[in-house]
């Protein structure tokens, strides 16, 4: 059934044709939210499309200027404003072995907070920040260490952010909607921690809503990919398990959904991601079931996307394609992805070419 493309392309290595234009958005390119911060990193856009131009949500992750022999980092008070923690580095009570995650008297914190900013643009390739556009950050006590790494879903009128939300408390997935893009209406923490990477159908199945998601366990279980329904977009139940991780494979350590799955023909077919254990990050899809999206009918067993650039492979965290956003053009996949936890890149893909490689 998916035999559709057979033949391999010789010098790729993957499947992806990234825009020579690459990176797209780096993080000089936009300015600080608060004086005091300097933007450490872009990441994972969401996607869509608005008024006739393509949008980017874009993660802005920001740290604290830094001063020697003391360590800034950047929390959400209770008024929603950016506060900065200073300890310094002899402190017995510091634990910053890990460029991303501190440990300080026995709680965690991230080196880093972020927010979503929007940027849009007429061609696909070059993206600006409009004005009368607000950026969205964290609020309230879930989402003291920032938001993060947003799927947008459109379905009607409706767009349907859904973001990992960051605190103290664990990470969650929390949500927001819109029709204009300057007035949101928050859902509040639609899945409790520890959850992330979820991702909503554009169309109801059988009347229902449905999401991909990631909860995960470090006892038992893994960080594996699940599927949930909803009568309304906002409760969530009949959790059921869809994807696991795959001992020796690209996909060995943790696996988690992209952006929105696609309809085709053969079923809705959705990209992830997945890491080994050495923290790689690769791409990869899996195809479900047209009316029942709990069938899996098949899932690719190399990886759709490699980091091979120079822009993949060395950044703030090296290695890593992770991608929470996309537009269908007919075959055509413009996929907007996050490069080495540093860059905004895009790249497209055939989506009868993705099919080929599904077994």
């Amino acid at each position: 059934m998916l035999q559709i493309i057979n033949e391999s392309k010789k010098g790729r290595t993957d499947l992806a044709q990234r825009f020579p234009e690459n990176p797209l958005l780096l993080p000089k390119d936009l300015a600080p939210s608060a004086s005091g911060l300097q933007i450490i990193s872009l990441l994972n856009p969401g996607v869509f499309r608005y008024g006739g131009e393509t949008w980017l949500l874009v993660r802005v992750a920001e740290g604290a200027v830094q001063k020697e022999g003391v360590l800034f980092f950047p929390v959400l008070n209770a008024t929603g404003n950016t506060e900065i923690i200073e300890v310094p580095l002899n402190d017995p009570d510091l634990i910053a072995t890990d460029a991303r995650v501190i440990n300080y008297k026995g709680l965690d914190y991230l080196t880093t907070i972020s927010h979503l900013r929007l940027l849009s643009s007429d061609d696909g390739v070059h993206f600006t920040e409009p004005e009368g556009y607000p950026s969205l950050f964290g609020h309230g006590y879930l989402e003291r260490f920032g938001i993060e790494d947003c799927r947008v879903s459109q379905i009607g009128d409706t767009y349907y952010l859904t973001y990992t939300a960051v605190s103290n408390n664990g990470v969650g997935v929390g949500m927001q909607t819109t029709k204009d893009w300057q007035h949101f209406e928050s859902g509040g923490m639609i899945l409790p921690p520890h959850n992330k990477d979820c991702a909503m159908f554009e169309e109801k199945i059988g009347g229902k809503y449905y999401c991909l998601h990631r909860p995960s366990s470090k006892e038992i279980g893994g960080n594996y990919i699940w599927l949930a329904e909803s009568p309304d977009g906002l409760h969530w139940g009949n959790h059921q398990c869809l994807i696991k991780t795959r001992p020796g494979l690209w996909d060995s350590a943790r696996v988690g959904a992209g952006a929105t799955p696609i309809r085709t023909e053969y079923g809705w077919l959705e990209i992830y991601h997945g890491a080994n254990a050495e923290h790689q990050y690769c791409l990869g899809a899996f195809l479900m079931d047209i009316d029942d999206p709990s069938k899996i009918i098949s899932r690719t067993t190399e990886p759709i996307m490699v980091p091979t650039g120079v822009y993949e492979l060395s950044g703030f965290f090296g290695y890593v394609v992770f991608t929470n956003g996309h537009i269908v053009d007919g075959d055509r996949l413009t996929m907007y992805y996050g490069a080495a936890d540093e860059f905004v890149c895009g790249a497209h893909f055939s989506i009868s070419e993705i099919l080929s490689k599904l077994s």
